[in-house]
């Protein structure tokens, strides 16, 4: 049996789970997706990485600014889905979508509901410094991320663990999951379980506030924080009124004032331990080693960057 699906879905952790979809012998009637962004004064178009997918292999696509329009809700009528399939779309689905008779709405979350339900759970499962995460496929209510769940799927955090990594992780068994859920839908064989609201987190979007490094908070929260945000939107601080985003980071046990630069290998000091930046990135330029940085920008141990 072929099930007709929606796929509704922006960045990069979609569009292997609308590739797995596209390789199945399931029909993908239309694609969904954030309109593309201007970018050096409108000199630059900038498609999503989902948009780019589907134009490359030939999926119709929408981009509507305004999802909640008579126009939209009559291209969801008239198509006739099975179910529409949502994976990091960006915006919140109507609930005059969500009363349409016969289509399901599943959702692919990158948390194991109900902890860290919202728009940033890959970004706060590494900085909140959590053992593990997970996805889980769920029913889409009006009330965010908060429908029964179809299945969840445990994954590890370690140290390492960064935003790419994980993301990876989780669109390769989302991927699989996606394609479960459906089998059990057509035999007619799904349960879905009511989350516990009382255990309920949130993953609120990342602030601009946020991405600034404290040099007050202990080496292993900033480590997390550096592989939460990077590439997007990055941490960072100033060195000699430069912005640098530090890419890759380790934990070391020296000690100092908080934000005083120990070595030249680039050790900073945080409130407990130190950490040592690998990779790092000036503000318009190239990520590059660490070694490559100092070539060209001798550090003055005994600096205190903690401003």
């Amino acid at each position: 049996m072929s099930l007709k699906i929606i796929f509704m879905g922006t960045p990069d952790f979609a569009v292997q789970i609308l590739d797995t979809i596209f390789k199945s012998n399931h029909e993908i009637l239309e694609v969904y997706t954030q309109p593309p962004k201007k970018k050096n004064r409108g000199q630059k178009i900038l498609m999503s990485a989902v948009h780019k997918f589907s134009f490359k292999n030939n999926l119709k696509v929408r981009c509507p600014e305004i999802l909640d329009t008579d126009e939209e809700i009559s291209n969801f009528i008239k198509l006739k889905p099975d179910i529409v399939v949502v994976v990091a779309y960006g915006k919140i689905l109507p609930s005059r979508f969500l009363d349409l008779k016969n289509i399901l709405f599943l959702n692919v979350h990158a948390s194991l509901l109900p902890k860290l339900r919202g728009a940033a759970p890959i970004h706060r499962a590494i900085m909140n410094l959590e053992k593990e995460t997970g996805v889980s496929i769920m029913k889409i209510v009006t009330k965010l991320d908060a429908g029964p769940v179809m299945m969840k799927k445990k994954i590890n955090i370690y140290k390492d663990t960064n935003y790419i990594s994980l993301s990876n992780q989780m669109a390769k068994i989302g991927s699989k999951m996606i394609l479960e859920s459906f089998a059990l839908l057509e035999n007619k064989k799904e349960k879905f379980i009511a989350q516990n609201e009382k255990e309920a987190t949130y993953a609120n979007k990342i602030s601009k506030l946020e991405t600034k490094i404290d040099w007050n908070e202990k080496a292993e929260k900033i480590v997390a924080k550096i592989n939460a945000l990077h590439p997007n939107p990055g941490s960072w601080f100033e060195l000699n009124s430069m912005r640098i985003k530090p890419t890759k980071a380790v934990e070391v046990k020296l000690k100092g004032i908080p934000g005083e630069i120990l070595n030249q290998n680039f050790t900073v000091a945080c409130k407990v331990n130190s950490i040592q930046i690998l990779e790092l990135q000036k503000e318009g330029k190239q990520k590059m080693t660490t070694e490559e940085f100092i070539k060209g920008n001798k550090l003055q141990v005994g600096m205190n960057i903690n401003v």
